[in-house]
């Protein structure tokens, strides 16, 4: 059964339920002290780590970012962000996984341009069919395509993530009715990734019935990153409560809060 639709409310991610709906990840942040009280500010129970870019260990000279966001406390979910082919991507999520002791959870990004930072679909396919093979969780990003995301589904991807709009560009959702589509059919969580600006932004995500919005930059270049975090808490709350209430039709005229109907005079 489908997040959308469990009385408990909960997201589920490889089978472990989570409260918080917002993924954050760690980078462009001003310091370590910075990046750990904007997560903390956002209530975010994942958070991403670019395994290229990010010491988890594979450099014992340098801070470890684990051992101010202990695993104990957070999922780390390891991504591939740098790498534009596909056996760079599988590379990075094995080295991922032996640092962070036999853990399979990964978010899979295969890119294909430089300049858009657009996903390289077939790449991104191929990598993720091998990474399911070698029993990997794959979390995917991937573009607003429905059919690319049915297919990313079909390989055994446990979580599609469309992009709303190029990463790190703050447009917010530039597509909703594709994003739509691939959440009414997708029966693994729908996550918005990358594109996000501000709170609405996040809300629109999750009024459309998206499981969750994970996000970096909207975060960690607002002017104030610890109150954008806590903003963007409550965005997601708020658009997940409006999700779930359902909202009242569109119309074209106007429709009285006191019907005329029934009057005394």
């Amino acid at each position: 059964m489908s997040t959308k639709t469990q009385s408990s409310d909960r997201l589920i991610i490889a089978g472990k339920e989570y409260s918080s709906r917002l993924l954050v990840g760690t980078g462009k942040y001003k310091d370590m002290d910075e990046t750990v009280r904007a997560i903390v500010a956002s209530g975010a129970e994942i958070f991403t780590v670019a395994v290229r870019r990010t010491n988890i260990g594979q450099h014992s000279d340098e801070p470890n970012i684990l051992d101010v966001l202990p695993p104990e406390r957070y999922t780390i979910l390891p991504n591939t962000a740098g790498c534009y082919d596909a056996e760079t991507a599988v590379r990075t999520c094995r080295l991922a996984r032996e640092l962070l002791d036999g853990r399979n959870l990964v978010k899979l990004e295969v890119l294909g341009d430089e300049k858009t930072l657009f996903p390289d679909v077939m790449a991104t396919l191929k990598a993720a069919e091998e990474l399911v093979k070698d029993g990997f969780d794959v979390m995917v990003y991937t573009n607003d395509d429905p059919i690319i995301a049915r297919e990313l589904e079909a390989i055994g991807c446990i979580a599609v993530m469309p992009l709303a709009a190029p990463i790190g560009s703050g447009l917010g959702i530039r597509n909703p009715l594709n994003i739509l589509t691939i959440v009414e059919n997708a029966k693994v969580p729908v996550l918005v990734d990358a594109g996000v600006g501000t709170a609405s932004d996040a809300a629109k995500a999750m009024e459309l019935g998206c499981d969750g919005v994970l996000m970096n930059t909207a975060i960690a270049a607002a002017r104030d990153p610890v109150l954008m975090a806590s903003a963007m808490r409550k965005a997601i709350e708020a658009g997940r409560e409006a999700f779930r209430a359902g909202r009242m039709p569109a119309k074209r005229f106007a429709s009285a809060s006191s019907p005329i109907e029934g009057l005394f005079f």
